[in-house]
């Protein structure tokens, strides 16, 4: 009989009481909290028809199994569905994509556990993620059915970070870097960053805009994480002034770089620099800047070569530190007087971060770029016996010979005093590099660093104490995003941020190696570094990319971040000083003394210089000390009629001689 009661029920009440549920539990007497109270029961039907087993809608799993959603059909746990019978048949469902082994996708995950890390505080709190964007954090949130859980007990969860200095798609002497768009990405995912700032290098005359295209037809066809683009400007010229409004207004860039090395190729002059700060302070962008003296760098490389010096060592024997500090000293001269935000990239000895930092500490708008190599390893290997890793190192400006200046590079990005990270990853087999096999020169330049940033940063810096989990993520994301404006969007754990997340786990090691690396070059600058500290889960666009040490990308699906211009984490000081820029002329009297006699054949008028645009011009003021007299005999009030005046021969106050005035 209880048989068939039993098959006399709906299909949608077949599966009640399967499972017994759990009892909940009182801790703490009559009026304390109850463990799931807020928990939303509320059944689901369409589950119940369609497997027989019921889901709570804000039901949480206790394991890190991805649910069984509508499409993907009963679980292969629940036994066999009940048979709702021919008037209830429905197509069958939808097979889910195939996805490589390892990986487990899901619209909707929650995260539990876990400990949220902003640049500003840190807290406990679940994380809801649907559709690519972070749509709640608490406690006891309510969650569709279907939700895959994942548990972040014992981790920390920190937004993604972000690369601001890339070049995956740089050109050199016809060949591009061993790493594009696909693997740059994928190793950059692989090491816990979900977006990266590719620096667009387009050939000296040509088209900014054609450049553009070309990067993002690249990008968009290969990267496997967000990307954003930065251009550089490898030859000034008025009519790039056009090109770079366009950019700003159409395109969504909002950073310029420009070059004072690489001598008749790159290089720009003092003059133009100005130029170009001024017209990027205008448009509202941020300018970069590779801080080196080209000229004595040239002279340098020749004297090298006249030695004999052909080897990698003798591109950082060229390459002085006190090139790359007279140059991000001069740089930041020449963006104080433009009133331009300077952001200096590629901080690789003691003296140029110490001229930055003193520069900042007295008020200059100026941003220090710190790189993976410069932070995680020395410039000793360039005297490496084996000629394939010394060139490995070959980079522009050089990784230091100096031990210590890893250790001052980390107290200086510790303390506020450097900004951001990088990692200028721009790698090349050791086959391209060996086209400088006998002239330094020629090697190409580039490190890796992408898959590697956070976890040396976190291994110089947070390990010793330097600094705590909140700096980390802001050097190594939250900055970055404020200071090229995608900030809160990226950089941030929020609702209403993109669902760009990692799993950090500060117990976890790694060893860093060119057996491991997801890199297309045989060898690592950082081989054999042991981090404490690594991200054991990443979440790009919602979507896991990097669990359990598998790696589950897919080509072509990283997305363009368009910056808007004016950032106000930089601008906001830049306008304030624009307001207060104004200058005024002293009132004099018209000089009437002695004048040198000087030959008409060296006398040249003294240049006109077009005032620069953010310094507002002092408005014209009459000088009431100057006379309309002219030596001509004419006035130049002549054609106002004159009436009768009366001769003065003693004004009050007494006779006035224009010369004595002081």
């Amino acid at each position: 009989m209880a048989g068939r009661q039993e098959e006399a029920l709906p299909a949608c009440f077949a599966g009640l009481g399967a499972g017994s549920p759990r009892p909940r539990q009182k801790r703490g007497g009559m009026f304390c909290s109850v463990e799931d109270a807020f928990d939303n029961k509320t059944l689901n039907f369409a589950s119940l028809a369609a497997s027989g087993t019921a889901t709570p809608v804000g039901g949480h799993r206790r394991d890190t199994q991805p649910g069984p959603t509508p499409d993907a059909g009963p679980s292969p746990d629940a036994g066999p569905s009940p048979d709702p019978g021919p008037a209830a048949a429905a197509p069958p469902p939808r097979a889910p994509a195939a996805l490589p082994d390892g990986c487990r996708q899901g619209h909707h995950i929650l995260i539990k556990g876990g400990k949220i890390v902003n640049d500003d505080q840190s807290f406990y709190a679940d994380i809801y993620v649907e559709d690519g964007l972070i749509k709640q954090i608490g406690e006891h949130l309510i969650v569709p059915g279907g939700t895959r859980t994942i548990d972040a007990h014992g981790q920390l969860v920190i937004p993604g970070g972000i690369d601001v200095h890339t070049r995956l798609q740089a050109p050199t002497m016809g060949m591009n870097s061993a790493d594009g768009f696909f693997q740059g990405t994928r190793a950059a995912l692989a090491g816990g960053t979900t977006m990266i700032i590719d620096h667009v290098c387009p050939d000296a005359g040509s088209s900014l805009l054609a450049a553009y295209e070309q990067w993002r037809n690249r990008a968009d066809s290969q990267a496997c994480c967000d990307y954003s683009l930065s251009m550089d400007i490898p030859r000034w010229h008025e009519s790039l002034r056009e090109e770079l409004e366009a950019l700003v207004k159409d395109k969504g860039v909002n950073s310029f770089l420009v070059f004072m090395a690489y001598k008749d190729k790159l290089q720009c002059t003092d003059s133009q620099m100005y130029e170009i700060f001024c017209a990027i302070r205008d448009l509202g962008a941020i300018a970069q800047v590779h801080a080196e003296n080209g000229d004595i760098i040239e002279e340098e490389q020749k004297r090298m070569l006249e030695l004999g010096i052909t080897g990698p060592e003798g591109h950082v024997l060229s390459h002085p530190e006190e090139v790359e500090a007279e140059a991000v000293f001069r740089a930041i001269t020449i963006a104080r007087q433009a009133n331009c935000p300077l952001y200096v990239t590629k901080i690789m000895s003691r003296g140029a971060a110490d001229v930055l930092a003193q520069a900042k500490r007295k008020g200059a708008v100026v941003y220090g770029e710190p790189i993976t190599a410069s932070l995680g390893t020395d410039g000793s290997h360039y005297w490496s016996r084996n000629w394939a890793k010394a060139a490995a190192f070959v980079t522009s400006p050089p990784v230091s010979p100096d031990p210590s200046t890893a250790e001052h590079l980390s107290t200086l990005l510790s303390s506020g005093d450097l900004h951001v990270t990088g990692s200028a990853h721009c790698t090349f087999t050791t086959a391209q590099k060996a086209v400088g096999k006998d002239n330094f020169t020629l090697i190409p330049e580039g490190t890796n660093g992408v898959e590697e940033r956070m976890a040396i940063v976190w291994e110089k810096c947070v390990v010793p104490g330097k600094m705590d989990e909140n700096d980390f993520v802001a050097v190594t994301s939250t900055n970055a995003a404020k200071i090229f404006n995608c900030y809160p969007r990226k950089g941030r754990v929020a609702v209403g941020s993109d669902a760009d997340l990692v799993l950090w786990n500060p117990k976890a090691t790694k060893i860093i190696s060119a057996k491991t690396h997801h890199s297309n070059v045989e060898y690592n600058i950082f081989e054999g570094t042991e981090c404490h500290g690594v991200p054991t889960l990443v979440i790009s666009q919602g979507r896991v990319v990097l669990e359990d040490g598998n790696l589950c990308v897919t080509q072509g699906s990283g997305r363009f971040i368009p910056r808007k211009t004016f950032p106000d984490f930089v601008y906001k000081r830049i306008k304030a000083r624009n307001r207060l820029a104004e200058v005024h002329g002293v009132p004099r009297g018209m000089y009437d003394g002695p004048v040198h006699e000087v030959p008409a054949s060296v006398r040249t008028a003294a240049p006109r210089v077009t005032p620069c645009a953010g310094k507002a011009a002092a408005p014209p003021v009459r000088n009431l000390h100057q006379s309309g007299f002219s030596l001509s005999g004419s006035q130049a009030d002549d054609h106002i009629a004159r009436r009768t005046a009366q001769k003065i021969m003693a004004p009050p106050g007494g006779r006035s001689n224009i010369t004595s005035l002081s």
